[in-house]
């Protein structure tokens, strides 16, 4: 919590004109927005880092459609989007998930599941889809080893490093991370439950040719049925057409996807439809003064879920936003190649 601009008082409690339920790019992107504007912005992430599903599920994968760059790896942008914001310094609570939220006279109080409590005249929600679980494979005493040997998400690749793993699923997550970790750990093997992957052309090449050297074990028709081990996970059980068979691992990887849900925001009195916050594009605003949503976890006639439509999105919304922030004045639009960027 070293920003300067938004303040903490003495029992802790942070004050800022934005908070942003969010740091995804859209999120990132609403900093730079809100800056040039002068407005202060502070974000409430349940991960770890800023990214949002870009740094969290497919870092390494590239992006095509970000207007000025043919091509820019997911992380790469994420860090562009960092760097831009840096004039504007944001302040950041990462690892909380945004659980309660009050209206007051002043604007709104924002309470955190670990207690963190950030008053701020703006709410804007840039949670994506939302809050992600896992979906997890029917294995007995499957969350007895969560932390010790099961992983759903591969947030830091050396933790494999020398070490013997066993990835399940079929989609692009499984093909990718199979790829990179075949030069990390000291074995890899890749479970699919069916012939066919879902994955990209590419990653599915990619994997039979590092299977056919050795790199990796591939086995199709076949499951994970069973877990082992005492205070870490120490041996799986494999099912395929071959028949069954006990094999030592370090670490089980079940890719299976994520389920998107609202969460606490779904008890805010927000207009929802289909898991999706209700706006209005004029200003993209929802129901409830003060409180606007973008990126992918809002929806109206017309939406794409795109990086881009959110960027478009967040301009538009803080001009309205700026409204609340100082009621006794009127936003002024100025160009950048003009004006330039500058912090506060």
């Amino acid at each position: 919590m070293d920003n300067l601009q938004n303040k903490i008082a003495e029992d802790g409690t942070i004050h800022t004109d934005i908070v942003i339920v969010g740091a995804g790019p859209c999120g990132l992107f609403t900093v730079f927005e809100a800056g040039l504007l002068k407005m202060h912005c502070h974000l409430v992430d349940a991960l770890g880092a800023p990214g949002g599903q870009l740094s969290e599920i497919y870092p390494k994968k590239p992006i095509y459609d970000i207007p000025g760059y043919p091509e820019i790896l997911a992380q790469d942008l994420v860090d562009n989007l960092m760097k831009q914001i840096e004039p504007f310094q944001p302040g950041f609570t990462f690892g909380e998930r945004a659980e309660k939220l009050e209206k007051t006279d002043a604007g709104f109080v924002l309470t955190t599941n670990r207690g963190t409590v950030i008053h701020a005249k703006v709410v804007v929600i840039a949670g994506g889809l939302g809050c992600f679980e896992p979906r997890k494979p029917n294995l007995p005493g499957l969350e007895s080893y969560e932390d010790r040997g099961v992983d759903y998400i591969i947030k830091d690749p050396e933790k494999f490093r020398d070490k013997r793993v066993v990835i399940a699923g079929g989609g692009d997550s499984a093909l990718d991370w199979s790829i990179y970790l075949a030069n990390v750990a000291k074995e890899v093997t890749l479970v699919h439950r069916r012939t066919e992957f879902r994955g990209a052309l590419e990653s599915v090449d990619k994997v039979h040719q590092l299977a056919a050297a050795g790199k990796i074990r591939l086995v199709k028709q076949a499951q994970i049925t069973t877990l082992q081990g005492e205070d870490h996970l120490s041996e799986v059980t494999l099912v395929s057409e071959a028949g069954e068979e006990q094999l030592k691992v370090d670490y089980f990887i079940p890719l299976f996807g994520l389920s998107p849900e609202l969460g606490p925001i779904a008890d805010w009195g927000l207009n929802i439809s289909r898991n999706a916050i209700e706006v209005n594009t004029m200003d993209y605003s929802t129901n409830v003064p003060g409180i606007y949503a973008v990126g992918d976890i809002n929806t109206y006639p017309g939406k794409l879920k795109l990086i881009l439509c959110g960027f478009h999105e967040a301009a538009i919304m803080c001009q309205f936003a700026f409204n609340h922030v100082y009621p006794d004045k009127k936003p002024s639009f100025k160009y950048t190649t003009v004006v330039g960027v500058t912090g506060f």
